[in-house]
């Protein structure tokens, strides 16, 4: 019987996976599960210093948002 991917929790679906790692279908169930809620935010590519900058400034912030 194969499980119902859908109706898992993340959590559930995660120590699947943990404890079925061969399992394909439960790998890509789990990462199309996480994708779909992960942020889209995109940053152009850096032109200057100042950029550079302002881009490590912009990381340092998600992550302290954490």
């Amino acid at each position: 019987m194969t499980p119902n991917f859908e109706k898992m929790t993340k959590p559930e679906l995660r120590a699947y996976l943990i404890s079925h790692p061969d399992d394909k279908n439960a790998f890509q169930a789990f990462v199309d599960r996480y994708t779909c809620d992960a942020p889209s935010d995109t940053y152009g590519m850096a032109k200057s210093p100042e950029d550079i900058k302002e881009i490590e400034k912009l990381i340092r912030q998600k992550i302290s948002d954490r």
